[in-house]
């Protein structure tokens, strides 16, 4: 299995690989990323300054992703890790870590400060991995990502 930064091409594959999560784990579809406008344009969304986005691929398959980014609608010097899925082939083999460790040392060269999250109740598996990570619960939401079915929010220093 390859983790590398996410190409043009990838665009359909990872997009398939995040709806097809959101369906087969029966997650909520709206204030989602399901429902995010930029899930077709993953390699333009992070084309710019301070951000980037990773894919897992294996054999020619890409089974996962995830990604950092200045937190939306925040002036803090805070990033956001953001689309962290993995298809049910890619779950249990240490990937997550390791995708979590590629993204946090990007934020880290980036000059980001922490590393903000947010995720469903649900995903219970990816909280435990987020604390283990070092991710601490918050209160309340930062900035404004719009993703309101998303009630458990995490942050991280850096």
């Amino acid at each position: 299995m390859i983790i590398r930064e996410i190409q043009k091409e990838d665009n359909q594959q990872i997009a398939a690989v995040i709806r097809e999560v959101f369906i087969s784990d029966n997650f909520p579809k709206t204030g989602t990323a399901f429902a995010d406008v930029q899930l077709d344009f993953m390699f333009e969304a992070y084309e710019k300054p301070r951000a980037t986005y990773f894919v897992v691929e294996n054999n020619g398959k890409i089974i996962g992703g995830a990604g950092v980014s200045q937190l939306e609608n925040s002036t803090e010097n805070i990033c956001e890790l953001q689309k962290m899925y993995f298809l049910h082939e890619a779950r249990g083999k240490g990937i997550g870590s390791q995708m979590i460790q590629k993204c946090l040392e990007k934020a880290t060269e980036f000059g980001y400060e922490k590393c903000y999250l947010e995720t469903l109740p649900e995903m219970l598996a990816a909280q435990n991995l987020y604390k283990k990570m070092g991710f601490e619960y918050l209160c309340a939401p930062l900035g404004n990502t719009g993703h309101t079915t998303c009630p458990v929010w995490m942050i991280k220093n850096l």
